[in-house]
């Protein structure tokens, strides 16, 4: 099965702390890397983690809070030092392209390697990343400023043959990707032999979920309905849910109602607050809503 898993950098929100860092993730699909959030310290986590940058081609920034950003300028200059020079995607609000250009402007950089920009929506859900296995999708959020959550969703993969049976009926070798696609072979004789025999159904696409900062809110719902893995920010526990509201946050309580109402397979937390040292009260409490709760710990690939 095609590898399709997420390892957590960070899971502190707006502070590094209790030997937490700020927000950050890397998601393997097939061996392809890509980089979720790079709040500071993201390029001293790949490097603990036995990351190598260059691996990674594209990059998904959800808003303009520090705390998700702050590590981009650092490891863009890395990639640049240690002489990049394959293409660099990155995905994030509008204002992020002009960040950037003043920090390279002011430092006199000019990157050995191509840098592209693809301002995302803060408006509405759109695809912003697609290739034949897999798709992105930018989705809003409701933060203090403008932020968008992500979905990795993978595409339907083809049907795997019956070998034995196809090998008994000398189906020949040009067919075979035809019968992957369902469409039928017609032997000499007239004789149809379908698709649906001669395959094994391909296995269901899986879908992971990425919700950075927001209040809980019905509008961003759809964009996650059915994931199979939901990271979902879990800033506070529910006793203070008004600092939540205030903060436009969510609670570990909020998170498991989330989980539960789109149909998620399991479910993150992460982004906890500093006043946590003991993480365990937050997940307690989601997994008694939404029992197939984990805590994210960095350095933890999570399986989609």
């Amino acid at each position: 099965m095609t590898k399709f898993e997420v390892l957590i950098l960070g899971n502190s929100s707006a502070t590094p702390i209790y030997g937490r860092h700020p927000t950050s993730q890397v998601l393997n699909f097939n061996e392809q890397l890509f980089l979720i959030d790079c709040g500071e310290g993201t390029q001293m986590q790949l490097f603990r983690y036995g990351i190598k940058g260059s691996r990674i081609s594209h990059i998904f920034i959800s808003h303009l809070h520090g705390d998700h950003y702050l590590g981009l300028v650092g490891l863009l200059s890395s990639q640049h030092l240690v002489g990049r020079r394959g293409e660099l995607h990155l995905y994030g609000p509008p204002a992020l392209k002009e960040i950037i250009d003043l920090q390279f402007k002011h430092s006199d950089t000019r990157l050995r390697y191509p840098l592209i920009f693809h301002p995302t929506n803060e408006y509405r859900q759109e695809v912003i990343f697609e290739n034949t296995q897999l798709s992105v999708s930018s989705f809003p959020l409701r933060h203090r400023i403008a932020c968008t959550g992500f979905r990795f969703e993978e595409k339907v993969r083809s049907a795997s043959l019956k070998k034995e049976e196809v090998e008994r009926l000398n189906i020949p070798v040009p067919y075979l990707r035809l019968l992957k696609k369902g469409i039928d072979y017609v032997a000499d004789d007239g004789t149809v032999h379908r698709a649906k025999d001669l395959t094994y159904p391909p296995p269901r696409p899986r879908s992971y979920g990425y919700c950075s900062d927001t209040v809980m809110n019905e509008d961003y719902f759809e964009a996650i309905n059915g994931v199979d893995l939901l990271y979902h920010e879990a800033t506070f526990l529910h006793d203070r849910v008004e600092r939540a509201k205030e903060t436009f946050h969510t609670t570990s309580l909020e998170a498991a109602q989330i989980a539960q109402t789109v149909g998620a397979k399991k479910l993150l937390l992460g982004h906890f607050s500093a006043r946590y040292k003991d993480l365990q009260p937050l997940l307690y409490e989601s997994r008694a809503i939404f029992p197939h709760t984990e805590l994210s710990e960095e350095g933890k690939w999570f399986l989609v």
